[in-house]
């Protein structure tokens, strides 16, 4: 195999792409930034029993690991930020009131998501601690459709669920973590038959809720369809309540609801949400309440946020034309170099042609160039 193949799932981004990642990683941190959100960058690399404590333990079958040769502790390379943030806002922040961190940077995983996906997504997320009311989730799910919307995502389909609904149903069933972990699957599959095996010796009640969850997908008429046939027990009526205020707040896209959903990460603790748009295999981005995140580090703090994969956004998003630049011809001449520079200062991209080069391809869209004119060097349009 030659020395230079990477390995599977691991790919160069070209300039094209990368132009694309770039523009959009920037348009996504400055709406973070007008919502008031605070840039914070975790590293990627962190001892391992600190990035897998508490909700990070469902990450360790993606998580990379090696020995620190400094130390000869077990390290990992992160998997998912979430974590991380959370010990930033627990330990080093130590905030009283609401806090709202983003974050942008790459992730590693040791199997790719799915059979198209990167094993290193660039990560980009933004998270509200300390205020436990649906404001804040109204916020994040917000912010959420902005990014898509200023990365041009079209056609956006937001689908709602809530982790409470599960978790209220299986409380009393009196399971081992292990069975619990296999409903789970078979909810997430919408697999009757076998949720119809798992719940066999279950109250007739909670099997029955459970078998229901499986049909109630589609639009706002679900959620009255579940208090219907769902059981009265505490926090499904407050889950119905609360995703049909979010569902109600949503503009510009289009919303449906799934009570059986438990994919991505299991630390959520209320309503969460996946976004789709055409062209994508799986959810663009994905977000939600976990209010457990930080306990593990010592500060249980109400939190809820969302993050995305720009490099599958990338993938969706409509194209971006080429910004216009300047040709200019290359030369030691003090007014040419000053020309050239105060174009810069300005903002325009200034691409100098080098002796012997004037007919390679255009590769940066010159629709102007810099001529001398009497002695002036002014802009002219090609």
């Amino acid at each position: 195999m030659s020395a230079w193949v990477l390995p599977d799932h691991i790919a160069d981004v070209l300039p094209s792409e990368a132009r694309h990642i770039e523009e959009i990683r920037r348009d996504l941190l400055d709406m973070a930034r007008c919502y008031g959100y605070e840039l914070v960058m975790p590293p990627l690399l962190e001892h391992l029993e600190s990035l897998l404590s508490g909700p990070g333990e469902a990450l360790n079958l993606q998580t990379f690991k090696l020995v620190d040769q400094l130390s000869g502790r077990m390290m990992g390379l992160r998997a998912d930020s979430t974590p991380q943030v959370a010990r930033i806002d627990a330990h080093l922040l130590n905030r009283a009131g609401v806090t709202r961190l983003c974050y942008c940077g790459p992730v590693l995983h040791t199997r790719p998501a799915s059979p198209h996906a990167t094993r290193e997504p660039l990560q980009f997320g933004a998270e509200i601690y300390g205020h436990t009311g649906l404001e804040a989730d109204l916020e994040i799910l917000t912010l959420a459709l902005d990014s898509l919307k200023v990365a041009q995502v079209q056609s956006i389909k937001v689908d709602m669920a809530d982790a409470r609904i599960v978790h209220a149903i299986l409380k009393d069933a009196s399971i081992s973590s292990a069975e619990v972990a296999q409903v789970h699957a078979a909810l997430a599959a919408k697999d009757a038959s076998e949720l119809k095996r798992l719940t066999q010796k279950f109250p007739h009640v909670l099997a029955k809720a459970l078998q229901d969850l499986v049909q109630l997908y589609g639009d706002a008429a679900v959620l009255q369809e579940a208090r219907r046939v769902l059981p009265d027990l505490p926090g499904v009526s407050d889950a119905l309540t609360h995703l049909s205020w979010l569902g109600s707040h949503v503009e510009g896209a289009s919303v449906s609801f799934d009570l059986a959903d438990l994919r991505g990460y299991a630390y959520y603790s209320g309503a969460r949400f996946s976004m789709y748009a055409p062209g994508a295999s799986d959810a663009v981005a994905r977000g939600g309440r976990y209010d457990e995140v930080g306990s593990v580090f010592g500060r249980k703090r109400p939190a809820v946020g969302f993050s995305l994969d720009i490099k599958s956004v990338v993938g969706v998003a409509a194209g971006r034309p080429l910004r216009a630049s300047i040709r200019a011809p290359w030369g030691e001449a003090a007014d040419l170099r000053a020309a050239v520079s105060g174009l810069r200062k300005q903002g325009e991209t200034v691409v100098c042609v080098l002796p012997g080069h004037e007919s390679e391809v255009d590769e940066f869209h010159c629709d102007r160039e810099l001529v001398q004119v009497a002695g002036q060097w002014v802009v002219k349009a090609i």
